[in-house]
């Protein structure tokens, strides 16, 4: 079990970094973080903040940081609740920090370059707005759920499955939205469509899943 493998002190340290980290954008970006809270039942941001989106955003640096920690905890979990218990220390978490990390920014950074090879940038850019907001969201949602994983909740097997399963539905969701948003395009391009989710949607998660094991 979790608590019998793993010390829990790297753990708050980074609840406690994730929860500061969000405070301080409700706080500089008070308006901006409420509108996003509530995107996956409203298009509201999405319509209000892609016409105000940057190559490096503040707001959206801390949120990606907070999916990372919450990725690489929930990550760590699961391993260790699905699969076989591991000695944890600050290398692994390090390890699956940066691993993590670098996959997200990489395929991200690929998708962009994509986007100027083919003078699709405008395109690519919404594209990977709406997408990168909904992946944030999932950090969000972690953030609770790890908390309660590691000091409330026992974790199984059935608990994260379940876990993985709402987390699927989240981020289907934020698909589904995205498919009807650029519909036309993609009926028009359903080849290269394929490609890229083959390319860039389902094979860092293979390159990650292998680097982690």
């Amino acid at each position: 079990m979790l608590r019998e493998v793993v010390t829990n002190e790297w753990f708050t340290i980074l609840f406690v970094l994730s929860l500061i980290l969000l405070a301080f954008a409700k706080f500089s970006f008070a308006n901006r973080f409420s509108d996003f809270f509530m995107v996956i039942g409203s298009s509201r941001y999405l319509k209000i903040y892609v016409k105000e989106q940057k190559f490096i955003d503040l707001f959206d640096a801390l949120l990606f940081t907070n999916l990372i920690i919450s990725a690489s905890i929930f990550g760590i979990i699961a391993y260790n609740t699905l699969v076989a218990p591991i000695s944890f220390d600050i290398a692994l978490l390090l390890k699956v920090l940066l691993s993590v990390g670098t996959i997200i920014l990489i395929k991200v950074l690929v998708e962009r370059l994509i986007g100027s090879l083919f003078e699709i940038d405008q395109l690519i850019d919404d594209y990977l707005f709406q997408k990168t907001n909904y992946k944030n969201y999932l950090g969000l949602i972690l953030l609770p759920i790890n908390i309660l994983l590691v000091y409330t909740l026992e974790p199984t097997k059935i608990l994260i499955y379940i876990v993985l399963l709402f987390l699927f539905i989240v981020n289907m969701i934020g698909f589904i939205t995205t498919l009807k948003t650029y519909q036309n395009t993609i009926l028009n391009n359903m080849f290269y469509f394929i490609l890229y989710l083959c390319a860039l949607e389902i094979g860092p998660y293979l390159i990650l899943y292998k680097l982690l094991t």
